[in-house]
């Protein structure tokens, strides 16, 4: 699955200009810098640039950068979505002791990731691996770059609300999301 690649235009905007700043000048060029910063949360991902500012994004910020670089440069083709998957010990095994720790064989968790046309892009830089991925998707659903934020954190709980009601998980929201906090931790740390 390739992105689609196009040449930057530096005065089409600030997110083209900054990948310029650093001699990146393709769409593919753009995408490899993106993959192989660090996994790790930003301090605020409401800043547009802060992949810059931080050299480590997470799977929010980090599409959300292409995608605000496709829409300056007229691509119209790529798509952010938000999708809802199966997180289990099997397509992300660094949580394997927290999900035994809590007796659940997984939590429902939301993932950014680009769309072009009907493949799925994912430049996290996590290793996900997008056949198997998709075989876990339960939800998905196109948002814009300054949805990652407040509407991605709704949206997943009140998936998890949901999840919890008719599963009949023996853990409230706030503690599933505690829950899913330690998961995360232990993918930043892998």
């Amino acid at each position: 699955m390739r992105a689609p690649n196009f040449e930057i235009d530096g005065k089409n905007g600030i997110v083209s200009g900054s990948f310029n700043n650093l001699a990146i000048n393709s769409f593919a060029q753009a995408c490899y810098w993106v993959e192989n910063l660090d996994y790790k949360r930003n301090h605020n991902k409401n800043n547009a640039l802060v992949l810059f500012d931080e050299l480590c994004g997470t799977c929010s910020t980090k599409h959300a950068l292409l995608k605000r670089l496709a829409d300056e440069n007229g691509n119209s083709s790529l798509r952010l979505m938000l999708g809802i998957f199966t997180m289990n010990s099997k397509n992300t095994p660094a949580i394997k002791d927290v999900l035994t720790k809590y007796d659940l064989k997984y939590i429902p968790e939301a993932h950014n990731y680009l769309r072009n046309e009907n493949q799925m892009l994912d430049f996290t830089g996590i290793g996900v691996n997008v056949v198997e991925f998709e075989l876990n998707l339960l939800k998905e659903v196109e948002i814009s770059p300054d949805q990652i934020t407040n509407y991605k954190v709704q949206y997943h709980k009140d998936y998890l609300a949901r999840w919890i009601d008719i599963n009949k998980i023996p853990y409230t929201l706030d503690e599933l999301w505690e829950i899913r906090e330690e998961c995360i931790a232990a993918l930043a740390q892998n």
